[in-house]
């Protein structure tokens, strides 16, 4: 595929005229901490039980542990670079994923509420998500990785705006 041929689907999916908010970095670190804090533990004990009956099979385990932990590792990178949003006058855009990518529109006046969730973990690195739910479930839509002080300021900004143009229905 010529490279005029991908920035066309790159501006389909996150179009260039749009000012583009990033989630945090801090998204990333905590999901490779938590391959790396599975991983290892599951690997270890794989490569242990198969050790039991070969010794070679073991190795086999533990080279497939680190293929797969190199491959999640890279893969979870590419999904963090993937995630960004932009405020639009009326709507709200939300784009994501590198293989199968999504581009969601939320009309203000569409939506019912928002929430603000973050887990232990989630606290622990200081990231939220924000959860936009909307009249047709198809279009709820999620942004993880996002500041506290972000999330919150977003789901004011959002309320206000969902409350303004419902309003106006």
């Amino acid at each position: 595929m010529d490279s005029r041929m991908d920035s066309r689907m790159d501006a389909a999916f996150a179009p260039p005229q749009e000012s583009w908010i990033r989630v945090s970095p801090r998204l990333r670190t905590m999901r490779r901490i938590l391959l790396v804090a599975w991983g290892v533990p599951v690997t270890a004990v794989l490569a242990g039980v198969a050790g039991w009956f070969a010794p070679w099979l073991a190795a086999v385990v533990v080279s497939a542990g680190l293929a797969l932990g190199g491959w999640g590792w890279w893969l979870i990178g590419r999904n963090y670079a993937s995630w960004g949003y932009a405020e639009r006058e009326d709507d709200l855009l939300i784009t994501h994923g590198f293989m199968f990518r999504e581009l969601i529109v939320v009309p203000y006046g569409r939506m019912q509420f928002v929430d603000v969730k973050a887990g232990p973990v989630e606290r622990k690195f200081g990231i939220a998500s924000v959860q936009l739910h909307t009249a047709s479930p198809s279009t709820d839509a999620r942004i993880p990785g996002i500041p506290p002080e972000e999330a919150a300021r977003l789901r004011d900004r959002l309320t206000e705006l969902g409350e303004a143009r419902l309003a106006g229905l």
